[in-house]
C-alpha cells in the first residue's frame, strides 16, 4: 500500500528516539533494530523499514500502524513483534563521528 508522506512521518515518529543519534535520521523499532528515515520501504538496506498494520482487519490509521525493520515482522494473533534483527552491540563503544549504527540478525529470532 502506498502511504502519504504525512502518514509515513507520523509512523516514523512512533519509533524509539536514541539520545546519541539524530532523531530525524535514526530511530529504533520495538525490536531494537536501527531504522534510517531515508530507507523507508528499502527492504535490501541494512536499515530499511516498513509500516506494519498491527490490527487484524483494522484500517490503515496511525493508531494501528507501527514502524518495523524490514527483517522483522508482527504476529497479529499474539499481538507482538517477531524480532529477527536487532541493534548490533558487539564491541559496543561510542560511535565514531559520522559512522552509521549497525544491525545484527538474530539466529532463530528473539522475542
Amino acid at each position: 500500500m502506498a502511504y502519504s508522506e504525512e502518514l509515513i512521518q507520523q509512523v516514523w515518529e512512533k519509533a524509539r528516539v536514541m539520545p546519541d543519534q539524530d532523531p530525524t535520521e535514526w530511530r529504533q523499532d520495538e525490536c531494537g533494530a536501527w531504522l534510517k528515515r531515508q530507507a523507508y520501504n528499502q527492504g535490501i538496506s541494512e536499515h530499511g523499514w516498513m509500516i506494519v498494520n498491527t490490527s487484524p482487519g483494522g484500517p490503515d490509521v496511525p493508531e494501528n500502524l507501527r514502524p518495523l525493520h524490514c527483517g522483522n515482522s508482527f504476529d497479529r494473533a499474539l499481538g507482538k513483534p517477531q524480532c529477527q534483527v536487532t541493534a548490533d552491540r558487539s564491541g559496543a563503544q561510542p560511535p565514531a563521528s559520522g559512522s552509521d549504527p549497525r544491525n545484527h540478525t538474530v539466529p532463530g529470532g528473539a522475542e
